[in-house]
């Protein structure tokens, strides 16, 4: 994303930053790394408060990405902290993030570096820190996801995608909020994907498998507020995940590579205005901790309490015969193997069983999901690694 910098540039000089807003830095992998932090006037030393990771796009920087992805009035009210960390220079000249592609540096050692130096500083809740960002600020959102899931609660792309073969290598630690919000006719990180990045649909899905949500999102479409923007919204929610994990997706048709909502019209395409970006990525957000959502009741398969039950899926990673076994588990009908993609793979009948044994040597290497089902219904999804 190519951001108008001379354009913010003016907006700044009109800007008196506050006490609250602090530009520092630190040393990482023996580079000077710098950073905007902004401290809302909420902020208590004696409450422990959520930190935002707002990522800029390709060949911007940390100061527009303030700007374009608003959310400070939102920290004011909500007392949250923001984090606009700035990227380093590839051997193009532009200024970007390492979410697997493009260069060496290591941001994901970065990140953690830089979230230990603001909590060493300031009293963040660990079990609520999120990542967001702008097209490359998105992969690397995606990339966090996958690399520092421990510290990582929930993440939020706007314009940006997973990383062409990421879905493979990804490892998350835990059941993963996550929200895309893409243009269908963006034509920078294309809505079908390309030679960098997966399509929005593929990372999608592998987060509905990964965090076993239903696989059949609800759809709505949003009110056209804005009759001048050219583009409209569709709302897609994948809910009822472990942990009571959802995935969403906020499809702009006609929409470019833009922020939605965002106070000045930078990037390339149409802005969305029926939607304000950075709002709804927050309300997002709060909903979650590392736990999953805030209050979340769960239950496992047929309701019970997930201590009445096990599965065990050994070994994994597999190479030649995998073993599905479970107990306390009623009405098993079959198990159904899927891939990243969400493809049917094989279903196996298994009623009156309660173990079984999987011939894998005709299966490609990658991640696939397996599926114990009742009939139609997905009882329990778990992730397996066939190498």
């Amino acid at each position: 994303m190519r951001l108008f910098v001379g354009f913010i540039l003016l907006i700044i000089t009109s800007f008196s930053f506050g006490q609250q807003t602090i530009n520092g830095s630190i040393t990482h992998g023996g580079i000077q790394r710098t950073y905007i932090l902004y401290v809302p006037v909420s902020y208590s030393v004696t409450t422990a408060a959520p930190l935002v990771f707002n990522f800029h796009g390709l060949t911007s920087n940390a100061t527009a990405q303030l700007f374009y992805g608003e959310f400070r009035p939102i920290a004011d009210t909500a007392g949250f902290l923001i984090v606009a960390p700035q990227g380093t220079v590839n051997q193009q000249g532009d200024t970007y993030w390492n979410a697997g592609f493009g260069g060496t540096v290591d941001d994901v050692g970065f990140t953690e570096a830089l979230l230990d130096s603001i909590s060493a500083a300031y009293n963040i809740n660990q079990d609520r820190v999120y990542s967001t960002g702008m097209s490359n600020g998105g992969y690397m959102s995606y990339y966090l996801a996958c690399n520092l899931s421990d510290r990582i609660t929930a993440i939020a792309s706007v314009t940006g995608a997973m990383t062409k073969g990421l879905p493979n290598t990804c490892n998350p630690d835990h059941p993963t909020p996550v929200m895309e919000i893409h243009g269908d006719a963006d034509a920078t990180v294309p809505y079908n994907g390309n030679f960098v990045s997966e399509s929005v649909q593929t990372g999608l899905n592998y987060w509905v498998n990964y965090n076993n949500t239903n696989s059949t999102p609800i759809v709505t479409a949003l009110p056209n507020l804005s009759t001048t923007d050219n583009s409209a919204v569709e709302h897609y929610v994948y809910s009822g995940g472990d942990s009571c994990v959802d995935v969403e997706h906020y499809k702009i048709l006609s929409g470019g590579h833009t922020w939605p909502g965002a106070p000045v019209n930078t990037g390339s395409g149409n802005t969305n205005h029926d939607i304000e970006a950075s709002l709804l990525i927050w309300e997002f957000f709060a909903k979650y901790d590392i736990n999953g959502k805030i209050n979340c009741v769960s239950t496992g398969i047929n309701g019970l309490d997930k201590n009445e039950f096990k599965l065990n899926i050994y070994p994994n990673p597999a190479s030649d015969f995998l073993t599905i076994e479970w107990e306390g588990i009623k009405n098993v009908s079959s198990i159904r193997i899927k891939n990243i993609l969400g493809k049917e793979i094989l279903t196996i009948n298994v009623k009156g069983q309660n173990q079984i044994k999987i011939n894998t040597q005709e299966l490609s290497k990658g991640i696939y999901f397996s599926e114990l089902l009742e009939d139609f219904e997905v009882l329990e999804s778990r992730k397996v690694i066939l190498q």
